[in-house]
Order: structure tokens, then C-alpha cells, then sequence
């Protein structure tokens, strides 16, 4: 635009040129100089700045509109988690909770989440299991892994591929529910041998905190080594068993009820922490590319206002040399 403003300048004022002289300062003007081709330099940066600030834009739409999928996905899992609370409740109070037994296997049941963006609670999850199994570990024990998820899946099988016994994942394809996550557990049961299963999961606190938590099921057999043992389920002589069942069978039932219990809270607390993750992670997000958001109009408003201060420049002093 500078450039054909100055060629019709230039046409209005060469006829009132009498000597040659002028007319070669005229036409040195209208050559274009580094300055003038820096012109197109300076658009294509303002409109690289532009594409940029499209770019974060539709991000920002993006985990704004996740946050808004994972507050209601919160709403709906939260009242079943607390309500699934008082099923595993009464199996502590009865056979308790003890994860300082020693027993010769050990199955660590790691819970994780299928999708990313939600923060830290697969690595704390991965980062306890890994604690675990090197503490449960040594000449007269062993220490297997169950993982439940795609997250704890990639990371665990990096480090300790041999040691996995069982992988398990989209389990939030479908609606949550006990009878689904009963069959996951009656599977694990079939197809792992254990003396202590030790469930590892985050719960629930609020939206911007999660307890990562450990829970021990123990094997009908320790379970009655214990109770005859004394210590903390030593009380199950007190229970008087009705029926014809024996007691091995009733621990059997028992604990493999527990565990069904214990996996479908732990899973939905977990699901609860990692929507609430979500949220806290995308409304992060979304701050965040307002912040770049606010920097990069900061920087196309001065480059665009820095393109018309020199074009207009470069103007004046086309006019200045005409007039001269």
C-alpha cells in the first residue's frame, strides 16, 4: 500500500522536474530498500501471532468444555461412592484391616483410570505398588501385580513385565456397577493364587484432594491362621455359625465377598478422583491459555501497531523526499 501510494506520487511530481538530478533521487525513493522488504517479514509474524492465538482459543474451548464433562460425571459417581462406603465397612470391623501381615504371596491390585489429563493419581498409585512390591519382596516371598487401567498398565509394564499377573482395563466403558466389578473380582480370584491381596487406589477427599490408600484382603487360610493366632480377628471365635457350613467355608464366603466389596469401593473412588483431577487439571489448562491468551494479543498489538508506525514512516519520508 506504502509502496503504490509513493508510485503515484511519484507519477503526480515528475513532470515538475527540470534537471536529470531530480528525477534520479525520485526514482532512488521509489526502489525498494531493505526496510520496505522487511514489510513482508513483519506481516507474516503478525500473522503467525494470529494462527497462534486461534490455536489457543479453541484450547481453551476445549478444557473448559472438559471441565464441564468431568463436574458432571463427578456429580454422579460421588453419591454411589460414599453410599458403597458402608459395604466393605463392616468386613474391617470384623476381619479387620492389616497390612503388616507376612504371607509368602502377595497380589498388589493397582487401580488406575483408562484416560490421562487428570493430574498425578496414576503415578501415586504406580509409585505405592512399586513401594509395595519391593517391600513384599525377597528369598521366601514373592509379590505379584493385577492392574486395572491403561495407565498403570503402561507404566508398570516397563519396569516389572514378568511380575504381572493379570491386566484388566476400560472399565468405565460402561456404567459402573457391583455386578460388573463382581465379575472382575471372581476373576482375579480364579486365576490368581494369593495369600494377601493388597488393593491400591486414591480416595476421594474433594474436588482438588485424593488419599491414595491401601487396602488388605487376606486368603480364608490366613485369615483362620490368624484368628487362631489372636491379634486383631481373633474375635471370630465369639460368632457362632448356623447351618451346615463349616467354618472354612464360611471364611471362604466371606472373604471373597469382602474383596468384591473392597473392589467396587476402591473403583469408585478412584473414578471419583480422577474426574475430580480432571476438573482442577482442565480449569488449570484454561487459565493457563487465557494467561498466553492475554500475552499473545499483548505482542500482536505491537507488532501491528510497530508495521503501521513504519509504514506510515516510510510515507512521510517518500513525501519529504518528493517535496524536496
Amino acid at each position: 500500500m506504502a509502496m503504490a501510494a509513493l508510485r503515484r506520487e511519484g507519477r503526480r511530481f515528475v513532470p515538475l522536474a527540470y534537471s536529470p538530478t531530480p528525477i534520479n533521487a525520485i526514482r532512488s525513493t521509489l526502489a525498494p530498500t531493505e526496510e520496505q522488504v522487511g514489510l513482508g517479514v513483519r506481516s507474516i509474524s503478525t500473522q503467525v501471532v494470529r494462527n497462534r492465538m486461534k490455536s489457543v482459543k479453541n484450547i481453551q474451548k476445549i478444557t473448559k468444555a472438559m471441565k464441564m464433562v468431568a463436574a458432571s460425571k463427578l456429580r454422579a459417581i460421588q453419591v454411589r461412592a460414599e453410599n458403597s462406603r458402608g459395604l466393605w465397612q463392616p468386613f474391617t470391623a470384623l476381619l479387620g484391616d492389616t497390612p503388616s501381615v507376612n504371607v509368602k504371596k502377595n497380589v498388589i491390585v493397582t487401580i488406575s483410570s483408562d484416560k490421562g489429563l487428570c493430574g498425578g493419581i496414576n503415578s501415586t498409585s504406580v509409585k505405592i505398588s512399586r513401594a509395595l512390591h519391593k517391600i513384599n519382596s525377597g528369598p521366601e516371598t514373592e509379590s505379584k501385580y493385577v492392574i486395572l487401567g491403561e495407565k498403570g498398565k503402561a507404566q508398570l509394564t516397563r519396569d516389572s513385565k514378568n511380575d504381572i499377573e493379570l491386566i484388566m482395563t476400560e472399565l468405565q466403558k460402561n456404567f459402573l456397577n457391583y455386578t460388573q466389578v463382581s465379575v472382575l473380582a471372581d476373576d482375579i480370584l480364579k486365576n490368581v493364587e494369593f495369600d494377601a491381596l493388597r488393593i491400591v487406589f486414591n480416595k476421594f477427599q474433594s474436588v482438588v484432594s485424593f488419599l491414595p490408600t491401601t487396602a488388605t484382603v487376606l486368603s480364608p487360610e490366613v485369615v483362620e491362621r490368624e484368628s487362631e493366632a489372636g491379634g486383631k480377628i481373633g474375635d471370630l471365635d465369639s460368632y457362632e455359625i448356623e447351618g451346615g457350613e463349616t467354618k472354612s467355608e464360611v471364611l471362604q464366603n466371606l472373604a471373597e465377598f469382602q474383596f468384591s466389596c473392597v473392589m467396587f469401593n476402591a473403583v469408585l473412588e478412584n473414578a471419583c478422583s480422577e474426574q475430580g483431577a480432571r476438573m482442577s487439571a482442565m480449569d488449570s489448562s484454561s487459565r493457563n491459555a487465557g494467561e498466553m491468551l492475554d500475552r499473545l494479543t499483548l505482542t500482536y498489538n505491537r507488532t501491528r501497531q510497530a508495521s503501521i508506525t513504519t509504514e506510515l514512516t516510510e510515507i512521510i519520508s517518500g513525501a519529504s523526499a518528493l517535496e524536496g
